[in-house]
């Protein structure tokens, strides 16, 4: 069986088997975002960050790096479900990793003058009495720490990384990197024991220079450390510091994989020699070690790879991780022509009987869950990160897994860095929410930005989806199975004009217009020469009418233009009505639009819609969609996490919906509110709560649902929150 098949068999059938047993699977309990531990007197709009993470001995604390604030974090988790701050220390440096001994914390601090003077040192931290002192002097730049099984020994990679800007990055740069080992004692590291291993002359690239970057040890007191833009591998004894093995961690060649950042998925191209330029490295047992190959110099296979500790290539995911992501709507299509999802992290730990392997993928904020074989791992899940996922670490005895992510996009407006905490136990994955089945390729259907959601007239649970002008070259539309768990995108169909995917349209709303095929309302932004416009598309997208807004609108357009459409009557009847998101240049403050379009006669007019006064940003409409005799329109802030307020659902009825010709004094409607959509966004996957709820629909059946847009992956999670509400009349 070939990789795509075999992945097609998987995504296909997993559905089948997982109701059939009782099952045991990680589910996010509690989000912590890491600027609640700046201290009191800070500017809440300080820039933080999670990165590398470790756990006390007791597994009730929480230890990361923080490089922005200088210093480590700490999170109380006695309950996991409601983290608490811990507070924060600084280190006067800046902090690339932590480990845990007993009651302290060993943090590798960099201090470096520059690329060509590296420097750094070691500091101890007292976890209980919350106070960090310095110890041992490391003589250059360090990255990764760890600490052997027996608490004996400690090693700390010093990178002495190249400056990326200088000469195109290209090695070698000097000074060279090594390995430095401490001998332990009562948890402390004694610096008078500290050996430092040569790692020069064992790569093929730029053996003058090796850049290691990841350390691990195995029970048997043996150091794993990836030499990352080397391209090598060595194992090292603690004891002694020899150098036991060494070797290229090799290339790899990917077919059926997406290579272009250009606005659009499709996985049909390829990539060969990619080098793997691995960055962190686990140990599975004594004899095999496994590595995320994320590239950070000339390669990225875009997989992790299993290896002997002689060398032996094992196992290498190969495109599993690409599709995985894609598959969950997860695909970073801006690094498609670098090294996709990007593998970074990596944690591996028993819980019960079973071994699991987790990678983080950097660029699409997902972690990748696999059990252990010992021959080909097997997939189990995906779970949800916040953005940027750098640090994994693993609490088997309670149960939990907890990631860093290291992202904070509080200069944007954008969500902070999060510490993630998630559960194994009984039941189904929790997320994703929705995902896509392979095309007849065996690929997954790529997907994203879901921007609108409409009900198919006739069969329940049918609907259809649209993405956003993010996938620029691709317009198109999905067709969702919502009676599946989760729900599944069955096919995707390009919007074409004139035989070629559609250009200049940002679609954000889809109705079926009674037909067999849709309209659909692309909002416009003249600055980018992308119309204001209604399109008629037939049942395979093809454009079949194009409907221009008339002057009396144009002369007062801002960029945020119609968010979703719905249809009302039949016949000469027919009424497209059109949510516009915010107000423009002629409507009163805190007011919008609902425009109103009658196809057979051409005739355009308007209500207007109060909305909600929001604390900060501003507040608009996504969605409207007709139903019984009422218009249901989302109403939301541009608000993420703790300061999102308003995400709503609101109705409007028709009985008193009577629009106005454009250029005259327009009614204002009564609202209704039916439902805050904020609880049922946390309760979906117990994460942040996310900006955009862009697509609401009731299908035929009365049962309502709603999709939030995940831009793409661009400065996001990636997170889509696929709800079915249950019958309206329970909504209501």
């Amino acid at each position: 069986m070939n990789r795509h098949a075999a992945f097609l068999s998987l995504l296909l059938g997993t559905a089948a088997v997982l109701p059939a047993q009782a099952e045991m699977t990680f589910k996010r309990i509690a989000t912590f975002p890491v600027a609640e531990n700046l201290p009191a007197d800070a500017d809440p709009a300080t820039e933080t960050s999670s990165e590398i993470i470790a756990r006390s001995a007791d597994g009730k604390t929480l230890i990361y790096s923080d490089s922005p604030l200088g210093g480590v974090g700490i999170v109380d988790i006695t309950d996991a479900v409601a983290p608490k701050a811990g507070g924060a220390l600084s280190l006067d440096g800046e902090p690339t990793s932590v480990s845990v001994v007993g009651n302290r914390a060993i943090a590798a601090v960099n201090t470096s003058q520059s690329y060509t003077q590296p420097s750094g040192r070691l500091m101890i931290i007292d976890l209980a009495a919350r106070t960090a002192e310095p110890s041992c002097d490391l003589g250059g730049q360090p990255d990764s720490v760890a600490v052997s099984p027996d608490r004996r020994f400690l090693a700390v990679a010093i990178e002495n990384e190249r400056d990326e800007d200088l000469n195109d990055g290209v090695l070698p740069q000097m000074p060279a990197g090594d390995l430095k080992i401490f001998t332990l004692a009562n948890g402390l590291p004694d610096c008078g024991s500290m050996k430092t291993v040569a790692l020069t002359g064992l790569a093929e690239i730029a053996p003058e220079d090796p850049e290691p970057e990841f350390v691990d040890f195995n029970d048997a007191g043996e150091i794993a450390v990836t030499l990352q833009e080397n391209n090598h591998i060595a194992v090292v004894s603690a004891e002694t510091g020899e150098v036991v093995s060494h070797f290229p961690a090799g290339t790899v060649s990917q077919t059926g994989i997406d290579t272009l950042d250009d606005g659009a998925l499709g996985f049909d191209q390829a990539a060969a020699d990619l080098k793997r330029e691995p960055d962190a490295i686990k140990w599975l047992d004594n004899d095999r070690f496994v590595v995320a190959n994320e590239g950070d110099y000339e390669g990225g296979s875009r997989s992790f790879t299993i290896f002997s500790k002689q060398g032996e290539v094992l196992f290498d995911s190969g495109s599993d991780l690409e599709y995985r992501a894609a598959a969950a709507g997860h695909y970073p299509d801006k690094r498609s022509d670098a090294k996709g999802t990007e593998p970074e992290g990596l944690e591996v730990a028993k819980f019960g009987d079973q071994q699991y392997i987790f990678v983080a993928l950097e660029r699409a904020s997902l972690i990748v869950v696999y059990r252990d074989t010992g021959a080909a791992p097997e997939f189990v899940q995906v779970l949800p990160s916040g953005i940027g996922p750098e640090g994994l670490v693993a609490i088997p005895e309670r149960n939990l897994l907890v990631t860093a992510n290291e992202a904070d996009l509080v200069e944007d407006g954008g969500a902070r860095s999060h510490v993630m905490i998630y559960e194994l136990s009984e039941g189904p994955a929790a997320y994703p929410t929705i995902e896509s089945v392979a095309n007849e390729s065996g690929a997954p259907i790529g997907w994203g930005a879901l921007s609108g959601l409409a009900a198919d007239p006739q069969k329940p649970g049918m609907l259809y989806a649209i993405s956003d002008s993010f996938y620029r070259n691709q317009p198109a539309i999905f067709t969702i199975d919502a009676t599946a768990k989760p729900a599944r995108i069955t096919r995707k169909i390009v919007v074409t004009r004139d035989g070629a995917p559609a250009q200049k349209l940002d679609l954000e709303g889809i109705a079926a217009d009674g037909k067999g095929g849709f309209w659909l309302a692309s909002e416009g932004n003249s600055d980018k020469l992308t119309p204001h416009a209604l399109l008629q598309v037939d049942a395979e997208g093809r454009i079949r009418k194009e409907i221009g807004f008339p002057g009396e609108l144009l002369a007062n357009e801002i960029r945020f233009g119609m968010e979703g459409i719905t249809v009302v009557g039949e016949g000469d009847d027919q009424t497209l009505v059109m949510a516009v998101q915010r107000p423009w240049k002629d409507d009163p403050k805190d007011q919008v639009k609902l425009l109103a379009y009658k196809p057979a006669s051409k005739e355009w007019s308007a209500v207007r819609y109060p909305l909600d006064a929001g604390d900060k940003g501003w507040v608009g409409l996504s969605e409207i969609t007709a139903h019984n005799g009422k218009l249901y329109i989302v109403e939301r802030d541009n608000q993420i996490g703790t300061a999102a307020k308003i995400k709503k659902l609101y109705s409007v009825s028709l009985d008193g919906f009577a629009p106005a010709a454009l250029g005259t004094d327009l009614p204002v409607v009564e609202k209704t509110l039916v439902r805050d959509l904020i609880g049922d966004m946390q309760s979906a996957t117990n994460g942040y709560v996310l900006d955009k709820i862009e697509g609401f629909t009731i299908d035929t059946d009365g049962t309502a649902y709603f999709v939030t847009d995940n831009d793409g992956i661009d400065d996001s999670s990636g997170e889509t929150i696929f709800v079915n509400l249950g019958k309206l009349d329970a909504v209501n």
